[in-house]
């Protein structure tokens, strides 16, 4: 069961009588860029509970885990506002407890080359690389434990790999010295002695605090920090943090956090919708725990990956197993965990996913003058925290002579696009929310810029001319997702650039840009080429690209004008063209799925088709195989699959409401026998909540009440 808030996340079980958490925080990334947990906490009582009145239940609306017997109850709850655990024990008799802390990182351990997927160097790890040791000691009576990074990590050979070592230390690296970690504090309890073991097949080392005496009361708070820097620098954040904590204040203040992260947005179904709508409920949830982090929500997991025999019983790895690594991000499937938050309003949790592309951003923009000597950011698809490609996916074993700024990869070559989305989120959440995104504006013109000047750069290369006989830009070689590869005007791409572009544009006028920086965005946009189509059984269609030169993964991204970019939809003009593509195109019916990052979900309910977004929503947000109803996975990825929630929050979404042309369709694919109440956010500041009940309208309140008249059900 997850429990969190700010940008801590845990899990927790209770077993043989014991209580369990695992303990994470985002940004505690190590040397190889795996995404380590800070350590497992066992908490015992004395009478044991009773199994006969147990419970343990997830009070959603105020965010905190409670677990009681009728007798004793514990409360695990996160600061939202600060990074501190708190734990509660209270009895009706008097009772002992013991708090252990577990590490299995107290001796250096040689990373196995299958295990090596938790690490950014995948499959390449080198031989005898290791995760070095936490430090764990007492310090009066409280327990200690961080992991410092040396200076010299992965970054470094990836750096040096990618031919970058000359600009070593212009680059931003969030490795070299990272060191992150907590402290255990509790008035109540005193440490014993260590002991060791092992759980589920890792060897661990634990380090037992017991109560003095018997009490109906105890009190126990885990202490967060991290940095880059000295162990005198964390040290001294981890004590500011603690001199700040006042445990009643802060509960309330996280509680009424919580409340106004549910009353900003919901989705409420009974009957046949109940499963999906709670699950979507459920994994809105594990989004809130880090609203508040520094680094994004991983889609490989998040901050709630366990034990991974239980993902695969042949991966007696440690607890800080994941595969597709901890400082990886899959931009393809990150999207779809950031999607959904427009909508619910989430605007505070989106923010750490457009700030990595700022913190990025100087690095990809080095690339681009190093490489080809060109402007623009260059991002690539599985990139770094750090803004450069994956160490085993830029190529290890690269010909001579092949230009350095492209990763050697079959899947990933030419993969650019998918920081547009981004973009567009930005945009969008300016839009929504009005949010102030003033800053991410250089970084919005830099993403475009680079497809202008690179493709500008390549047809040079080729021949004279640097735009076709229309004066527009040729993209090519692109890719169509990873599916469509060496394509020829890849329909994603150019769907992504117009709207970008537009909004970008349309933000730039509201806000009185410099006309010459309108003007040079106003150019691209006359230069962008255009959605491709082809004929099916002499229909019209949305083609993937003008051409390609063959198919190598499973994304029909000739769907993509349709979600993410929206050019076709319920209320707009030719929609019959995007659903014949969804009929007809033999891809998109070989392609089409629910699991992980498939998106057939979405694309039935942006078409208006109500059966068909509702077979595959009620698949996608259907219970997943673990006892926590929206643990997914593992699907292409990991478990829990935060790309699968993501992107059963967005299908969900879409099937209650969508937006053209300055209209709000609400129910645009929802079975109009099916009970609803939901609050979700659009343009222009607008929020719509709608009950739904017995086939009528029970209640609608629009905010702000002039956009009322924009309302249309479908």
């Amino acid at each position: 069961m997850p429990c969190g808030g700010g940008s801590i996340g845990m899990n927790v079980w209770v077993e043989h009588g014991d209580i369990y958490f695992y303990l994470s925080r985002s940004g505690s990334f190590d040397e190889n860029n795996t995404l380590l947990k800070q350590g497992r906490f066992r908490l015992r009582l004395s009478p044991s509970l009773n199994s006969k009145g147990f419970e343990q239940r997830l009070i959603v609306r105020d965010g905190y885990v409670r677990i009681s017997d009728g007798e004793s109850t514990i409360d695990l709850w996160v600061d939202v506002f600060r990074p501190v655990v708190h734990i509660a024990i209270n009895s009706k008799i008097s009772i002992q407890a013991e708090c252990n802390y577990e590490n299995w990182r107290y001796r250096d351990r040689i990373i196995l080359q299958k295990e090596s997927f938790q690490t950014s160097y995948k499959f390449g790890v080198p031989s005898g690389c290791l995760t070095h040791k936490d430090e764990v000691f007492l310090d009066g009576k409280d327990l200690v434990f961080y992991h410092h990074n040396p200076d010299s990590t992965i970054f470094d050979a990836t750096v040096l790999q990618q031919q970058l070592k000359d600009y070593r230390n212009q680059l931003n690296n969030p490795l070299s010295n990272r060191i992150f970690g907590g402290k255990l504090v509790s008035k109540d309890l005193f440490f014993r002695d260590t002991y060791q073991g092992i759980y589920n097949g890792v060897d661990f080392k634990g380090w037992k605090f017991v109560s003095a005496g018997k009490s109906r009361e105890f009190h126990l708070q885990i202490i967060l920090a991290e940095c880059q820097g000295s162990y005198k620098e964390w040290n001294t954040r981890l004590l500011d943090t603690q001199n700040q904590i006042h445990t009643v204040d802060d509960r309330r203040m996280t509680i009424d956090w919580w409340r106004l992260w549910w009353n900003r947005s919901f989705i409420e179904g009974e009957g046949e919708c109940a499963e999906m709508t709670r699950n979507y409920t459920l994994f809105r949830y594990m989004l809130g725990c880090n609203a508040h982090g520094q680094w994004p929500t991983k889609f490989n997991g998040g901050l709630f990956c366990f034990d991974p025999i239980f993902v695969d019983s042949t991966y007696a790895f440690t607890p800080d197993y994941r595969k597709w690594g901890g400082g990886t991000h899959t931009a393809q499937n990150q999207r779809l965990v950031y999607w959904p938050m427009l909508k619910s309003g989430d605007y505070d949790a989106l923010k750490t996913q457009l700030d990595f592309y700022l913190y990025i951003l100087r690095n990809a923009e080095c690339r681009s003058k190093v490489y080809w000597n060109h402007g623009g950011a260059a991002f690539t698809e599985q990139i770094e925290n750090f803004g450069l490609p994956q160490f085993d996916e830029y190529g290890k074993k690269r010909p001579v002579g092949f230009d350095p700024g492209l990763e050697y990869n079959a899947w990933l070559e030419y993969t650019w696009d998918t920081v547009l989305e981004f973009c567009q989120m930005a945009l969008d959440a300016e839009n929504y929310g009005g949010v102030d995104i003033e800053r991410y504006i250089p970084w919005i013109e830099s993403s475009l810029e680079f497809f202008d000047q690179h493709y500008r750069y390549i047809a040079q290369k080729q021949g004279r001319k640097q735009l076709d006989e229309n004066n527009k830009l040729i993209i090519y070689p692109g890719s169509g997702a990873e599916t469509f590869k060496m394509a020829y005007n890849p329909s994603a791409t150019s769907a992504g650039l117009h709207v970008v572009t537009q909004s970008l544009l349309s933000y730039m006028n509201r806000h009185h840009y410099d006309s010459t920086r309108i003007e040079k965005i106003r150019s691209m946009l006359d230069e962008w080429p255009d959605i491709a189509f082809r004929y099916i059984d002499g229909h019209r269609v949305i083609a993937p690209a003008v051409a390609w030169a063959r198919v190598n993964n499973t994304e029909p991204s000739m769907l993509y004008p349709v979600f993410p970019w929206r050019v076709y939809g319920v209320g707009r003009d030719d929609l019959q063209v995007a659903r014949d593509a969804w009929v007809l195109d033999p891809y998109v019916k070989k392609f089409n799925g629910y699991v992980g990052w498939e998106q057939a979900n979405i694309w039935a309910a942006d078409l208006g088709l109500t059966d068909e977004a509702l077979y595959w929503n009620s698949k996608k947000l259907a219970s997943g195989p673990y006892r926590f109803h929206a643990f997914w996975g593992p699907g292409h990825d990991w478990s829990p699959d935060h790309n699968w929630g993501g992107s059963g929050m967005i299908g969900l979404q879409e099937m209650l409401l969508q937006e053209a042309n300055n209209k709000i369709y609400l129910l645009p694919a929802w079975p109009k026998s099916w009970n609803i109440h939901f609050k979700l956010h659009c343009s222009n500041k607008t929020t719509v909540e709608l009950e739904w009940r017995d086939g009528k309208v029970k209640s609608l309140i629009v905010f702000p009440e002039s956009r009322k008249k924009d309302i249309v059900f479908q």
